[in-house]
């Protein structure tokens, strides 16, 4: 993606920690990092380095034990929770590992209800799933129940769905890992051929260094240190 030199994302002393038994655990200690509006960044590390924790920091998720989080130009770290839902469901854009598309709506409708939480009007809604459908090659799958589907094409769903309402932020958290290799190459050729169609910026969590490589630069997680940017 091109880089518009215009910080999407700032974090300044993030540090998160948890409790386990007696003992206090740190998972994140102390990260400073920029994210360019438009930019796709990686984010590596080992299993228990803190990637799926700093995604849900950057998600507004979950809260910093301390620092601060500016995202969007809304500091983050200031909502309640309540605010905190209505900033994700506006701004931000999810995809998992696990799919999570809910089995007992067809695909239009497992996307439909995102623009529906953010009140879209039905026929720009039914115009922007058609959109979105065929844009991953799911058009003639609308009708379709997810338990049907390839894992390569749930999968694609979710992007649909994640992108449906054009967030500015997409947050992926190893997206390919539950693919095969055809799909998972297929998978991030459309996260990164939407999110740049849209102008968005994608923050997304990898073992893969084929994903790492597509992204524009990648950032290592070390015990929860930021150990490398690149």
């Amino acid at each position: 993606m091109t880089r518009m030199n215009q910080p999407e994302i700032v974090a300044s002393g993030i540090t998160r920690t948890y409790q386990e038994g007696s003992r206090r655990h740190t998972v994140l200690d102390n990260i400073d990092l920029q994210i360019q509006r438009g930019e796709s960044v990686a984010v590596r590390g080992r299993s228990g380095s803190g990637k799926s924790t700093l995604l849900n920091l950057l998600g507004a998720i979950d809260s910093p034990d301390s620092g601060t989080l500016v995202t969007c130009g809304v500091e983050l770290t200031d909502l309640d929770e309540h605010a905190r839902t209505l900033f994700r469901r506006e701004k931000l854009g999810f995809v998992y590992q696990a799919f999570n598309l809910i089995p007992t709506l067809t695909v239009a409708d497992n996307i439909r209800l995102v623009l529906e939480l953010n009140a879209i009007v039905r026929s720009d809604a039914d115009a922007r799933i058609e959109e979105l459908l065929g844009a991953v090659g799911l058009e003639d799958r609308a009708a379709s129940f997810p338990d049907i589907l390839s894992g390569g094409e749930q999968q694609r769903v979710a992007i649909a769905r994640a992108l449906a309402h054009r967030p500015r932020i997409l947050i992926a958290d190893e997206p390919t890992g539950n693919l095969d290799d055809t799909a998972a190459e297929n998978v991030l050729e459309l996260l990164e051929q939407l999110v740049r169609a849209q102008g968005g910026t994608m923050v997304i969590a990898t073992h893969s260094t084929r994903v790492a490589a597509a992204c524009d630069r990648s950032i290592e997680l070390h015990n929860g240190r930021l150990e490398r940017v690149e």
